[in-house]
C-alpha cells in the first residue's frame, strides 16, 4: 500500500469521503514547534492547519525534535504530513472527523543540523515558537554557553537562538518572538521567559538582549485541553484500508478541543482561531480556566479512578459503563466539586457534562494505570482544594473527597521487588505503583507496618501527616483523619465494590 506523502497526494484524484486534507501550496516557515509528538500534531498543527486552509495563516511549521531521540526522520520521509483521525460523541451522537494535516514542511533534528535551526531564528519569516517539551521542560538546568552547539535544556535552547535572532536583527524591538508553550505547568510562558534570562545571566550576555528579551518578546500563557490517545494500533490496518494509504504517524484525538492563551489582543489579531470555529478561548486571566479544568477534568480522573480500578476497572470507559462507578464519578463531580467553582453556575455544570460527556467517549482508550502515575502529588493539586473549600462552606468534610484519599491509600498498598519495583495487587492481579521514590518508600514501609499490627489509624495519621506530599498536615481538617480510617477498615472488610454501594447509595446528597 503506499505511503502518505505530498507526491501521492498531488497524483491521487480525491480522498475518500469525509477525509479533509490541508492545502499543499508552499507557504513560509513562520512556526517553529519545539515537540513532535502526538499531541501537539493533533492539537495545535491540526488548528494551524485550519486557519491555513480558510487562508487565515498561510504559515507553515518547522518541527524540531527537543531531545535526541525523535521522530524527525519519520515525518520526512511522509513529508511532514499525517493523519488526525478525530472521534467521539458530541451531544450523544457520534463524530468522527479524519484529516491530512500539511502544515508540517518539515522537521529537524537540532543535534544533528543545529546550524540550520540557528538560520531559521534569524529569518524575518519567524514569528511563533510553539512548545511542548513535558512539564519537567520548562526548567533551568545549568550548562556552558556554545553557540555553536545544541544546548541540552529546552531553556538553554532558547536561549542561545534568541542571542542568535538578538544578533541578526540588531536587537530591533519588531523583531521579536511571541512564544507559545503548551506543556501543562502553571504560567508557563511566564516561567519559560524566567529560564531564558536566567540563562543570559549566567552565560553574562549583553544587558541589551535581556532588555530585547523582555520588551520585544512575548511569553504568552497558556492551557491546553484535549485526549489524544495517539497512535491506533489494533485498528491501523482497517483505517489504512478505509484512507487508501499507509500513515505510520497517525494519530487518534478526540473531538473536544480547547486552548485557553492569555495575552494581548493583537497577538489575537494574528492567530484567529477563533474566526476559524475553533475553541480557543484569549483571555486576560486563564486562572478561573485552569482552576475549571484542574479541578472537574483532572480532579474527576484522580479523585475517582483509584476507586473504580480497585472495584474493577481498567479504562475510563470501564469506569463510566459500571453504574456504580459512574454514580460515584457523578456524585463527586456534580456534589462536591462543581459547587466550590467561582464560575456561573450554567457555564461549570455545562463544563461537567461535557467532561463525563468526554470520559465515555468509545473511542479513547485511556488506562486507569496511566492516569494513576504520581498520583499522590497529582491529588494534592487537583483534588485537595475542592476539599479545603468544601470544607470551609459547609464545617464537615465531604464523604466522597476524602473517601478518594482513602482509595488512594488503599491503592498504594504494596511490595518492593528485588528489582526496586513497587507491585500492589488486584485480587490474583499484580499492578505497578509509580511515584516518586519517597512516596514509595513510605507506603511500602507504613502497609508492611499495617500488616504486623492492623492499625488503620495509625497508618491514616502517618499518612496525612506527611506534609512533604500534601503541602499541609492533613490531621488538622476536622473530621478527615477519622473518615479516612473508617473507609479504609470498611474497604478492607467489605471490599471497594460494597464499600462504594454502601457510601454512594447511603450517604446524603451535598448541596
Amino acid at each position: 500500500m503506499t505511503t502518505l506523502t505530498r507526491s501521492f497526494l498531488t497524483k491521487t484524484s480525491a480522498l475518500p469521503a469525509g477525509v479533509a486534507c490541508g492545502p499543499l501550496a508552499t507557504f513560509p516557515e513562520r512556526i517553529v514547534q519545539f515537540g513532535e509528538g502526538n499531541f501537539l500534531r493533533a492539537f495545535a498543527d491540526w488548528m494551524i492547519d485550519e486557519l491555513n486552509a480558510r487562508g487565515l495563516l498561510q504559515s507553515q511549521v518547522l518541527v524540531v525534535q527537543p531531545i535526541r531521540q525523535g521522530l524527525a526522520a519519520q515525518l520526512n520521509a511522509q513529508d511532514g504530513l499525517y493523519t488526525v483521525l478525530v472521534r467521539g460523541t458530541e451531544n450523544g451522537k457520534v463524530v468522527e472527523s479524519p484529516r491530512v494535516v500539511t502544515a508540517v514542511r518539515r522537521a529537524l533534528d537540532p543535534y544533528a543540523s543545529w546550524a540550520e535551526l540557528v538560520a531559521t531564528f534569524e529569518s524575518n519569516d519567524l514569528r511563533f515558537v510553539v512548545s511542548n517539551t513535558t512539564e519537567a521542560g520548562i526548567a533551568y538546568a545549568p550548562e556552558p554557553f556554545d553557540a555553536a552547539r545544541c544546548p541540552e535544556s529546552f531553556p538553554a535552547k532558547i536561549a542561545t537562538l534568541l542571542y542568535a535572532r538578538f544578533q541578526a536583527v540588531r536587537g530591533h524591538p519588531e523583531r521579536g518572538l511571541v512564544f507559545v508553550p503548551c506543556e501543562l505547568i502553571e504560567k508557563n510562558g511566564t516561567q519559560l521567559r524566567a529560564c531564558v534570562l536566567q540563562h543570559a545571566a549566567a552565560w553574562a550576555l549583553p544587558a541589551e538582549f535581556v532588555k530585547w528579551v523582555s520588551e520585544a518578546n512575548v511569553f504568552l500563557n497558556t492551557l491546553v485541553d484535549r485526549i489524544v490517545p495517539g497512535y491506533p494500533k489494533a485498528e491501523v490496518a482497517a483505517v489504512a484500508k478505509k484512507l487508501g494509504y499507509e500513515d505510520r504517524l497517525l494519530v487518534a484525538s478526540e473531538h473536544f478541543h480547547l486552548w485557553v492563551i492569555e495575552g494581548p489582543k493583537e497577538i489575537e489579531a494574528e492567530l484567529p482561531f477563533a474566526r476559524a470555529g475553533l475553541n480557543v478561548v484569549w483571555t486576560d486571566d486563564l486562572t478561573p480556566y485552569r482552576t475549571r479544568k484542574v479541578r472537574v477534568l483532572n480532579g474527576a480522573h484522580t479523585g475517582s479512578v483509584l476507586a473504580a480500578f480497585a472495584a474493577g476497572a481498567s479504562t475510563v470507559k470501564e469506569m463510566m459503563d459500571d453504574p456504580l462507578t459512574e454514580a460515584f464519578v457523578h456524585r463527586l463531580v456534580f456534589d462536591e466539586i462543581v459547587p466550590r467553582l467561582a464560575l456561573p453556575e450554567a457555564e461549570r455544570h455545562a463544563y461537567a457534562e461535557a467532561v463525563l460527556e468526554r470520559f465515555r467517549n468509545p473511542f479513547v482508550r485511556h488506562e486507569l494505570l496511566s492516569i494513576s502515575l504520581n498520583s499522590v502529588s497529582k491529588w494534592k493539586v487537583r483534588v485537595l482544594p475542592s476539599l479545603l473549600d468544601a470544607v470551609a462552606a459547609n464545617r464537615t468534610v465531604t464523604p466522597l473527597l476524602a473517601f478518594s484519599l482513602a482509595a488512594l491509600l488503599w491503592f498504594y498498598r504494596g511490595h518492593r521487588e528485588p528489582e526496586g519495583t513497587v507491585f500492589g495487587r488486584r485480587g490474583d492481579e499484580r499492578y505497578p505503583i509509580r511515584d516518586d521514590e519517597a512516596v514509595l518508600d513510605f507506603f511500602a514501609r507504613e502497609w508492611a507496618l499495617v500488616e504486623e499490627t492492623d492499625d488503620r489509624f495509625q497508618f491514616t495519621k502517618n499518612a496525612l501527616a506527611q506534609t512533604q506530599f500534601w503541602g499541609r498536615d492533613l490531621n488538622e481538617i476536622p473530621g478527615l483523619t477519622f473518615t479516612v480510617a473508617i473507609a479504609l477498615e470498611r474497604i478492607a472488610s467489605l471490599g471497594m465494590r460494597e464499600t462504594l454501594k454502601k457510601l454512594v447509595v447511603d450517604t446524603p446528597r451535598c448541596t
